[in-house]
């Protein structure tokens, strides 16, 4: 199995990529959804969030690790660091702009920069916890025709830290945290409250 998906994705390297990196990005919408516990899925966001990142980020990241193993080939540590340094400062900030811009266009929103605005930064700083040490293992451990599918695997669980911060957060991650907490320390207080 593994060798016939790997043998899959060096004939179609392209195809394979940006369709599993699009489907691990909605992925994180549905998961932030399931575990907001609301009533219904609201399946309209996830796929907003899926031709987002289908249309934007599975493809922006495929030609971008091919321009920067091209740019910088190998993976000396510093080669690795060259590329992580640029991709920390030119494409976190595109991707992270993409996504609250592009989300709010294809919801309609009167100003669709109103996302960016108010969580951008706190979104790119949260970022600069995460993909640094994401991207120098992908730089450094992962061959060149799987990089973008293995920044997808990650990319899941960026995108359901992405879909909080747009939805309900204010892109922190000490927000997320409680956001995760939460459920478990109402669950704690309803039954303190029960046992009195």
């Amino acid at each position: 199995m593994r060798k016939a998906f790997l043998k899959h994705i060096k004939r179609f390297p392209w195809v394979t990529n940006v369709t599993l990196y699009g489907c691990l990005f909605a992925g994180g919408d549905f998961v932030h959804q399931c575990f907001s516990i609301k009533e219904e899925m609201d399946w309209r966001h996830t796929r907003n969030v899926a031709i987002v990142a289908f249309s934007f980020h599975g493809n922006f990241n495929f030609f971008w690790m091919r321009f920067l193993e091209r740019r910088f080939p190998g993976s000396t540590v510093g080669m690795v660091l060259r590329k992580l340094l640029l991709d920390q400062t030119f494409a976190a900030p595109i991707a992270t702009s993409a996504f609250y811009t592009g989300v709010s266009l294809l919801e309609g929103k009167d100003d669709i920069l109103q996302d960016w605005r108010e969580k951008f930064l706190n979104t790119y700083k949260t970022g600069l916890m995460y993909w640094p040490f994401v991207q120098f293992l992908n730089f450094a451990l992962v061959p060149l025709y799987v990089r973008t599918t293995f920044t997808g695997c990650c990319a899941f669980v960026w995108a359901t830290f992405l879909c909080f911060s747009r939805q309900t957060g204010d892109g922190t991650a000490i927000a997320a945290l409680n956001w995760i907490r939460g459920p478990k320390s109402e669950m704690k207080e309803k039954s303190v409250s029960e046992n009195k």
